[in-house]
């Protein structure tokens, strides 16, 4: 369902529409830095009510986890592997 354009886009195909995401290293590590901000966001007026403390903490801990995976995300986008052409032109 998701086909590949060029070395920095992916576009998925949804019914007669196409979803084109350029830069996905980026764009996952967007999407990641939002979520990590509503995770905190929500952990925060959570603790505006002591009997939810403790799913407020959950939050914090999500949240903290997802900011280990931000340098994976740019880890990932540097360390990219990509298929060498045969020299025998086969694959």
């Amino acid at each position: 369902m998701a086909q590949q354009q060029s070395e920095n886009s992916l576009t998925l195909h949804l019914g007669h529409e196409e979803l084109v995401i350029r830069q996905r290293y980026e764009a996952l590590s967007i999407f990641n830095d939002v979520l990590i901000a509503l995770w905190f966001l929500a952990g925060s007026i959570l603790f505006l009510y002591p009997a939810q403390e403790h799913l407020a903490i959950w939050m914090f801990i999500i949240g903290s986890f997802q900011f280990l995976v931000r340098p994976a995300i740019r880890l990932a986008r540097h360390l990219h592997l990509q298929r060498i052409p045969d020299i025998n032109g086969d694959g």
